[in-house]
C-alpha cells in the first residue's frame, strides 16, 4: 500500500471495482462473511481493513490486489436487459444457448452471427456461413477496415483474397492479418463453408467478413 493511499481512496477504488463487476454490496459481504454495513463502511472509508480484509475482499472480487492501488479500469461485462436470449444463471455468468443468438444477413449470401453473450468491448467474435458462391464482398471489391483479425475454417473451404495474392484454407485452418490490408473471403466450392471470427479493434467496430 503506497503511503499515499488512504482509507478513503482505496475504499472509493474497491465501491468502483465492484460496481463495475456487477456485483451487489449484500452478495460481496455475504461471500466474505460480513455485515452490509462493514462492507460499506470499507468503501466509504470509515474503516480500514486489515491486509488480509483486503486480500480477501478482491479474491471474492475476481481481481489482482494491484488494481486496488491504481486507477486501471477492471474490464467485467454486463447483461443488459435488453438482451434477448441471454440469461445469468450465476452471478457475472453470462449465457447463451445454441442458436439462441439472431443471425444477420449481410448480403452476397454471407450469414453473421455474433458468438458472445455479453458485448466486448474492442472485441468481436463470431461466426460466419458462407453459402456456395458467395464472398464477403461483391466481385473484385475489397474491404478494408480497423483491426487485427484471427479467422478459423470450421466446416468446408474457403479463399482468403488479399492484393498480393490469395490462400486456400480448408476445416482447421487459421490465419491472421491487419484488417487494414485489403481482404476478400470467398467460397468458390459447392458445399457450405463456416469460419469463426475474431476481431481486435479500437475503433467501435469492424466490418463482418
Amino acid at each position: 500500500m503506497g503511503v499515499t493511499d488512504s482509507p478513503t481512496q482505496i475504499g472509493a477504488r474497491l465501491r468502483s471495482i465492484r460496481q463495475t463487476s456487477g456485483r451487489s454490496l449484500a452478495s460481496v459481504a455475504q461471500a466474505m462473511g460480513i455485515s452490509s454495513s462493514a462492507l460499506s463502511q470499507i468503501e466509504t472509508g470509515a474503516m480500514q481493513p486489515s491486509v488480509n480484509r483486503l486480500i480477501e475482499l478482491v479474491s471474492v472480487l475476481g481481481v489482482p490486489v494491484s488494481s486496488i492501488f491504481d486507477d486501471t479500469a477492471v474490464f467485467a461485462p454486463r447483461l443488459d436487459g435488453d438482451v434477448a436470449d441471454v440469461t445469468e444463471p450465476l452471478e457475472g455468468v453470462l449465457v447463451s444457448q445454441p442458436d439462441a443468438a439472431e443471425s444477420a444477413h449481410l448480403g452476397q449470401g454471407v450469414t453473421y452471427r455474433s458468438l458472445s453473450p455479453a458485448a466486448l468491448p474492442g472485441v468481436d467474435w463470431f461466426e460466419s456461413t458462407y453459402p456456395p458462391g458467395s464472398s464477403s464482398s461483391i466481385d473484385g471489391a475489397m474491404l478494408v477496415h480497423a483491426g487485427y483479425e484471427s479467422g478459423h475454417v470450421l466446416r468446408g473451404e474457403l479463399m482468403f483474397e488479399f492484393t498480393e495474392g490469395s490462400v486456400r484454407l480448408g476445416p482447421g485452418g487459421s490465419l491472421s492479418f491487419a484488417a487494414t490490408r485489403p481482404h476478400r473471403v470467398v467460397n468458390d466450392t459447392d458445399e457450405v463453408a463456416v469460419a469463426v471470427w475474431l476481431t481486435l479493434v479500437e475503433a467501435d467496430g469492424p466490418a463482418a467478413d
